[in-house]
């Protein structure tokens, strides 16, 4: 794969007319928000994955007859 510096993009950049510019900054813009959404899906992927391992350990405390009187006046 091709390596490519900041100075070698910014040199282009600073050769392409005003409205390309736009054009450039879209696809940059998309491919920083793609990036984000997809951090964000991993992080919730491994939020859910959490939950589900702690709910067998959470339910040993919490599915007793001692917990469902203590909460059954709320």
């Amino acid at each position: 794969m091709q390596t490519v510096t900041i100075a070698e993009i910014t040199d282009r950049l600073r050769k392409l007319p005003a409205e390309k510019l736009l054009v450039v900054y879209d696809f940059v813009s998309y491919l920083s928000e793609r990036e984000s959404g997809e951090i964000l899906q991993d992080a919730a992927s491994k939020t859910i994955e959490f939950m589900f391992a702690s709910e067998a350990v959470l339910g040993r405390d919490w599915n007793r007859p001692e917990e469902d009187a203590a909460w059954a006046s709320l």
